[in-house]
């Protein structure tokens, strides 16, 4: 362990572990990419996804190697049994840090199926990182805001649309479905700005969820809800990379996904709408009880 060493040395040596491994997986996935690309047939694409799914698996071990080698993270996880790696999983996270993305990854690594996250349609720019999502078929969104679709009002429903293509390619094999409800990481200013009912948390967004769930929702085994709580405060990346965090506790709760939210029309149903939310505001509401337990719990700072 390199734990000993001075924090900014420990995150330049786990900077450079991180590019080196994100460097070679992605150089290997881009060639398969490029074959899924040319050869346009639907068995051939589901061989290639098979092999680029299992590249992604072992890019993920990769990153839990280096995690390992630098830091002395103290890990408090509950909830882990009974989950099938050959399974469908609705996967939903309260959202700090772009920590949360890797103490997922680390944990869930084939435990459940590859997590396919919702991400903003400008992060395709984002250099190698934006071709290798492309690659692994993470769905790129371009949410419009309610400003937005005052002025151009011929651009609703055509976010839904977008976010329906993308769910459907998950239709053809066992699929984990990441969605961050509150669609931004949690912020002391972003809380304040929005002044929302939750002490840990920002509003939650059931758009999403209820998008995937009228998609693919006969192929979703459970919902697997996720609370990441760090006892000593929220993370930076930098932070992470230092070694400076010393504590991550998580729990996950796999729970049935309620049969009237399955297939609903969220966009043309008002009294479907309302219960949508009703249902994920209930979720939030424990989920923030849940955090001020274990922080209490931990005596957090």
């Amino acid at each position: 362990m390199l734990n000993f060493l001075p924090s900014s040395l420990l995150g330049v040596i786990a900077g450079f572990l991180l590019v080196v491994n994100v460097l070679v997986w992605t150089s290997i996935l881009f060639v398969l990419a490029i074959l899924k690309f040319l050869l346009p047939l639907t068995q051939l694409h589901r061989g290639f996804n098979w092999i680029i799914h299992r590249i992604a698996e072992n890019w993920i071990t990769c990153n839990s190697g280096w995690m390992r080698l630098t830091q002395k993270t103290r890990w408090d996880v509950q909830g882990l049994e009974g989950l099938n790696y050959h399974g469908w999983y609705m996967v939903i996270s309260n959202h700090q840090s772009w920590v949360d993305i890797f103490v997922m990854q680390h944990l869930l690594n084939r435990r459940i199926p590859l997590l396919k996250f919702f991400l903003k349609k400008e992060l395709i720019w984002v250099p190698i990182m934006g071709l290798a999502w492309w690659a692994m078929d993470f769905p790129f969104l371009h949410r419009h805001g309610t400003e937005y679709l005052k002025k151009h009002p011929e651009q609703k429903g055509k976010d839904f649309e977008t976010m329906r293509r993308a769910c459907e390619k998950f239709g053809y094999s066992p699929t984990s479905v990441m969605n961050f409800l509150e669609g931004t990481r949690f912020t002391e200013v972003k809380h304040d700005q929005k002044k929302g009912e939750y002490k840990f948390l920002l509003r939650p967004k059931s758009g999403g969820l209820a998008l995937a769930l009228d998609v693919l929702g006969d192929k979703f085994n459970s919902l697997l809800d996720i609370t990441i709580v760090y006892p000593d405060g929220i993370p930076t990346f930098w932070e992470f990379l230092c070694g400076k965090v010393k504590r991550i506790t998580v729990r996950m709760k796999t729970m049935e996904i309620p049969k009237q939210f399955l297939h609903g029309d969220y966009e043309g149903d008002p009294a479907f709408r309302d219960a949508m939310h009703k249902w994920v505001q209930k979720l939030w509401q424990e989920k923030d009880l849940h955090i001020e337990s274990l922080l209490t719990k931990a005596g957090a700072k």
